[in-house]
């Protein structure tokens, strides 16, 4: 299988989250790094080049933090201040267990109340571990478990499907 094309994922994004910039009050896009955070970018250009932009890193809010141990490229999330009774358009390039966008929501949570959270999804893998659904999917993709599809960028951008080694026993 080979993996999608991003543009026309990305355009779609755009056209899908166009009607929530139609109010005097833009949404703040918000990106949750790497990926997401790239695909934000992107959609911010082409929607609403004037709308706040912010980014997560959120390897101090990860729930396996203790089995993965410390990222050794942490870098501070950025959002504006105020983001009390906003709406936040989440974005991050695969949703797969929905520990990511956990993790996310807890440190937005952290900056202050949104009003609105909208997910928005480039590629949905399935197979959640906790129950969180994308507001807004690119694409919807169903691969093999030892299967693993990651987004390469930032120039261009494009999705990678990899095949884990299984280890013998």
């Amino acid at each position: 299988m080979s993996p999608p094309t991003v543009e026309p994922l990305i355009e779609k994004l755009a056209q899908a989250l166009t009607p929530y910039f139609s109010s005097p009050s833009k949404p703040i896009i918000v990106g949750i790094e790497t990926g997401g955070a790239w695909i934000a970018e992107r959609l911010r250009k082409r929607v609403a080049a004037d709308a706040d932009l912010g980014r997560l890193n959120i390897s101090f809010y990860r729930d396996d933090f203790t089995r993965t141990g410390l990222h050794p490229t942490v870098k501070p999330s950025c959002l504006p201040t105020d983001i009390d009774d906003k709406t936040i358009i989440l974005v991050d390039d695969v949703l797969q267990s929905g520990r990511t966008v956990r993790a996310a929501m807890n440190e937005i949570f952290d900056y202050g109340r949104p009003k609105k959270i909208v997910l928005v999804i480039l590629i949905d893998r399935g197979e959640r571990e906790i129950p969180i659904q994308a507001d807004i999917i690119g694409e919807t993709l169903q691969l093999d478990s030892d299967s693993h599809i990651k987004l390469e960028g930032p120039e261009p951008l494009k999705l990678v499907i990899k095949t884990l080694e299984k280890h013998a026993e």
